[in-house]
């Protein structure tokens, strides 16, 4: 082994452990991962809490939406997505701040995305519109979360040499806030049960098939990465934010779908810009 390299110590007997936490230990290996540290390979034990917390919280919104949406709650499955928005949002943030970026934590992030906002999406969809529509509505479904696998398996082997002020194409949180969002409008409206139509079905069918195939596309989407939460802002920006706080609470739903409508719009509308400006170039 390299003079570079760490042994993995044996972890000491605690003094008054319990039997659960000496069974646990027995059970599971201790995680390791090599890190570079002043340009030095070197191998460290265990992960970093705080933001696989975050991660954590975000997977667990993403499962409560599935059993939300199966309980036929269509007000709080799309809660729960978007507090998975949130959360999913913080995490990387806080590992960026705190310096305690690590490869498991990337990989346990990337997962944790692939079941709030690939598979709890289109199950939530399912489960409310899509069911009834036979093959149609488990087709949609479907396109939806490979799509979202696909997108979040190109994402990982780009993130190293891609633009951090875009993304290539609609990223999963947005396509997944979409959807839900199309969900609670329609729940609000009453549009479920036996009060929604075979048109609505396939409206929101194609929506959600479209949304998976934008996660795919090469549309240029602003990441909001280079915002710089932490240095001062003019003041009328603290005022636009309580405007845009005070326009959500008139109708949740509504706004929240017309807002990330419009974000993922925006792709399509930046590209054909590009290619003008490369037209005239």
């Amino acid at each position: 082994m390299s003079e570079h390299q760490e042994q993995p110590e044996s972890k000491p007997e605690q003094e008054g452990s319990s039997p659960v936490t000496a069974a646990l230990d027995s059970l599971v290996d201790e995680h390791e991962e090599e890190v570079s540290e002043n340009g030095q390979p070197v191998r460290r034990q265990g992960i970093y809490l705080l933001p696989n917390l975050f991660t954590t919280g975000a997977l667990f919104a993403g499962f409560y939406a599935v059993i939300a949406a199966m309980r036929g709650d269509f007000d709080s499955a799309p809660i729960a997505i978007l507090a998975a928005l949130v959360l999913d949002g913080l995490d990387g943030r806080i590992a960026r701040m705190t310096n305690t970026q690590s490869k498991f934590g990337a990989e346990y992030d990337s997962l944790s995305d692939m079941v709030s906002f690939g598979v709890a999406p289109a199950l939530v969809m399912f489960s409310f519109a899509l069911g009834d529509l036979g093959k149609l509505g488990w087709s949609a479904a479907f396109i939806y979360v490979a799509c979202a696998a696909l997108r979040l398996a190109r994402f990982n082997t780009q993130v190293d040499t891609a633009d951090k002020n875009f993304f290539t194409g609609l990223a999963s949180p947005s396509a997944a806030c979409i959807v839900v969002s199309a969900v609670w409008v329609c729940n609000d409206l009453g549009l479920s049960g036996t009060a929604l139509t075979l048109e609505i079905g396939v409206v929101l069918a194609l929506l959600t098939a479209v949304t998976g195939l934008l996660m795919m596309a090469n549309f240029p989407y602003y990441s909001f990465k280079g915002v710089d939460v932490q240095g001062r802002v003019p003041f009328v920006v603290m005022i636009a934010v309580v405007l845009v706080f005070g326009l959500v609470t008139l109708d949740p739903p509504l706004i929240l779908l017309l807002g990330f409508v419009t974000y993922a719009a925006s792709g399509p509308v930046m590209a054909v810009m590009n290619r003008g400006k490369n037209k005239k170039r």
